[in-house]
């Protein structure tokens, strides 16, 4: 649904440990942390747009770039070439909802921002009161090659088109518009992504898997959602693993869905999620 004048998002800039995080804030209501997952290209806009608005109706929405991505620098300048890219994406999570003032909130988090989202709550048990996982990362598994080629991706050479054919299984959705929108956005983000997955990319997904001690401090309600046809987290390697240790989980699954549940099934998603924070609302 578009944003209405009384709902359009706000800027906003919030400084954590010295470090800026830049992000959109919209509606009012129980706060909703939207965190993007870890594409080139990607920002927390570009990401959640359509779900923020959809949410602001009933939620106070805050959405980041994460550092590293959109207008967020990665804190000292660049990562480390070994260094946890998770920690700091927590401890910014936190940060951010420390300078908007949110003491209890839900956090929806996808791909890569589905990890954090789960360490967040971990970290943050008094806090977070919901999270929703969506084709989340967070659970020990090999590097698919689906994955492997995401973080590669660079701009030129016809990237844009082949990396959002990773994303969906209706490779309808891979328009011209699509893939131009795509390829600026990749340009734009380039020198701040190139550092963030180099090779050998493995150390990365073990960076974003959480241990059963940390899975096992989720109190919080958690619903995964997830693309039965998911390439890059796949299915049984992703979802799976997570509804089997978390204390608190639902697993809500889509025939017929690659990795972005929120573009490839929009109105469903919109409705599971809403469903799911209304107890928040």
């Amino acid at each position: 649904m578009p944003a209405s004048a009384a709902l359009a998002p706000q800027r906003f800039v919030a400084d954590v440990a010295g470090s800026p995080v830049h992000g959109h804030e919209l509606g009012a209501g129980p706060p909703v942390l939207l965190l993007h997952g870890s594409g080139p290209g990607t920002t927390g806009w570009g990401a959640w747009r359509v779900v923020a608005e959809a949410l602001a109706a009933r939620h106070r929405v805050i959405v980041p770039d994460q550092a590293g991505f959109g207008a967020t620098p990665f804190p000292g300048g660049a990562p480390s070439a070994t260094g946890s890219r998770r920690a700091v994406w927590v401890e910014q999570a936190r940060g951010v909802m420390a300078d908007r003032r949110a003491r209890r909130y839900a956090v929806v988090g996808h791909s890569m921002g589905g990890a954090v989202a789960l360490a967040l709550a971990a970290a943050e048990r008094l806090r977070v009161t919901r999270v929703v996982a969506v084709s989340s990362m967070g659970a020990a598994m090999p590097l698919p090659g689906a994955l492997d080629a995401l973080w590669a991706a660079r701009p030129g050479s016809g990237s844009a088109r082949g990396m959002l054919s990773l994303l969906y299984h209706d490779l309808g959705l891979v328009t011209d518009e699509a893939v131009s929108a795509r390829e600026a956005a990749m340009a734009a983000g380039a020198e701040a992504f190139a550092p963030l997955f180099p090779a050998p990319r493995e150390r990365w997904v073990r960076d974003l898997a959480l241990d059963a001690d940390a899975l096992a401090a989720v109190v919080a309600p958690v619903l995964l959602v997830h693309g039965v046809h998911d390439r890059l987290t796949p299915f049984e390697f992703a979802a799976l693993p997570l509804l089997e240790q978390l204390r608190d989980a639902r697993l809500y699954a889509l025939a017929r869905c690659g990795h972005v549940p929120a573009v490839e099934h929009q109105r469903e998603f919109l409705h599971v999620l809403a469903d799911f924070l209304r107890s928040d609302a």
